[in-house]
């Protein structure tokens, strides 16, 4: 087997993983700020290091990988959402946490070994903050607290800017309290309406990029092996993580590796919930199973955008049609060669059509074959369901009746039969959009739930 390698995002290359400790191998990535239903782009995120997860346990073992995904419920987003909708953040949060955990089930994601919440360690937050006052590193006004970015001589290399050339973009809070426009908040006064927690500085609440970086240290230590998240995170979340983290815990790294996954695009837009674009996993559950939904996910390399379409679904749809056609509860448990794609950062579009390949050898009945395919499968997460339970599923989503199939096909028959192949046409893609295939095989057409 060969070394996995990664491209870390802090240095730009490709490079051999090389864990602090192959006994203890650890992996955090930012997981959910719980004030809407997350979309496919949250999705792909939450695929990409799943399969990660599962990669470091094949060639690590089991009880030697530590994955950390936190879920942060104290938010301004979440705050205003439920100003908006009228309901307490508890009830808000509690909500969308429980949509989260049902879309990670329906994409067959395994849990990680921990999900801290921001709220349960808010106490850390304000020990951390005074410490950074302490240092120098930061500085109190107003009942709020800044982190001063000229405090960390690297800050800039994660998103490979220097200070003067970074600039105040969307992302960055505009305030005039700010020794510096980089300067980012620790610690905010809450008002009488929002949650709060006492503090030396006043009641308040926790900046968003605090909140990582004290649930990574907690469970993880002040350096780690793996650090994951969407591009959208570089900057500002993760290269503020980064600084405070260093110059907390006076160490010159935070986490020795930087993974990122590409956007999600519909229409070569970025999917965003500001943008409107969005598609959620639930919508796209409604029709195509977990299953399909992740392996569209998987067809593009992790670091490239991928643009969604109800295509794409429809492909990847197809083809697990076609590979559960040789599913079989007997696998190999040998690692199949096309395992190195993976171990070549992540490699899902050459792994994928290796699996072809396999599925293609595999139709002569060649058991060790078979077997061989139906283990690469479950390495990325497929294969999760039973062929009986897939076809269940399929059948769950048609709303049209079997009679009313059969008459359909009649109808065609009969329009093929007067020449009128506009409307057998019509037909075809009428029950292909109620989610029926039908092939014409010499005189006889057949149909089955796609």
């Amino acid at each position: 087997m060969n070394n996995l390698h990664l491209t870390n995002s802090l240095t730009r290359k490709k490079e051999i993983f090389k864990p602090i400790n192959p006994e203890k191998i650890s992996l955090y990535v930012c997981g959910p700020t719980v004030y809407d239903k997350p979309h496919v782009g949250n999705g792909r995120a939450l695929v990409v290091f799943d399969l990660l997860f599962k990669i470091l346990k094949e060639i690590y073992g089991k009880t030697k990988v530590t994955y950390i995904r936190n879920i942060t419920d104290i938010d301004d987003k979440i705050i205003e959402t439920s100003k908006k909708k009228g309901i307490p953040i508890s009830e808000l949060t509690n909500e969308i946490t429980k949509e989260f955990h049902l879309n990670c089930e329906s994409l067959f994601c395994s849990k990680p070994n921990l999900e801290p919440k921001a709220t349960e360690h808010v106490e850390k937050m304000i020990y951390m903050t005074e410490n950074l006052i302490k240092l120098n590193a930061a500085y109190e006004k107003k009942g709020h607290v800044y982190f001063s970015v000229t405090s960390f001589k690297n800050y800039g290399q994660l998103s490979n800017k220097k200070i003067d050339e970074l600039k105040i973009g969307a992302r960055v809070e505009v305030s005039d309290l700010k020794k510096d426009p980089l300067d980012f908040v620790l610690w905010k006064p809450s008002n009488n309406d929002e949650p709060g927690w006492s503090s030396p500085w006043g009641r308040g609440r926790p900046g968003w990029h605090l909140e990582c970086s004290v649930m990574s240290e907690k469970y993880l230590g002040s350096q780690f092996d793996i650090h994951g998240g969407g591009l959208d995170l570089i900057f500002p979340h993760h290269e503020n993580e980064i600084a405070q983290s260093c110059v907390n815990n006076k160490t010159e790294k935070f986490a020795n590796y930087w993974v990122h996954n590409g956007f999600v695009t519909f229409n070569k837009e970025k999917m965003s919930k500001s943008l409107g674009n969005i598609s959620t996993i639930a919508d796209a559950n409604k029709k195509y199973s977990g299953q399909v939904v992740r392996l569209a996910l998987l067809s593009s390399h992790y670091k490239q955008p991928l643009d969604w379409s109800e295509e794409l679904l429809k492909l990847h749809s197809k083809t697990l049609d076609k590979w559960y056609s040789i599913y079989t509860s007997e696998y190999s448990e040998k690692l199949p060669e096309c395992f190195n794609d993976l171990l070549d950062d992540l490699n899902t579009p050459l792994y994928i059509s290796k699996l072809h390949d396999l599925f293609n050898q595999s139709q002569n009945g060649n058991k060790e074959k078979i077997k061989e395919f139906n283990k690469a499968c479950r390495l990325i997460g497929l294969f999760q369901e039973t062929k009986a339970e897939r076809e269940k599923f399929k059948k769950s989503k048609i709303k049209i009746s079997e009679k009313m199939i059969l008459s359909k096909i009649k109808d065609r028959e009969n329009a093929k039969n007067n020449g009128d192949y506009d409307l057998a046409d019509k037909i075809r893609d009428e029950l292909s959009n109620e989610g029926i295939d039908i092939k014409d095989i010499k005189d006889k057409t057949t149909w089955n739930y796609k």
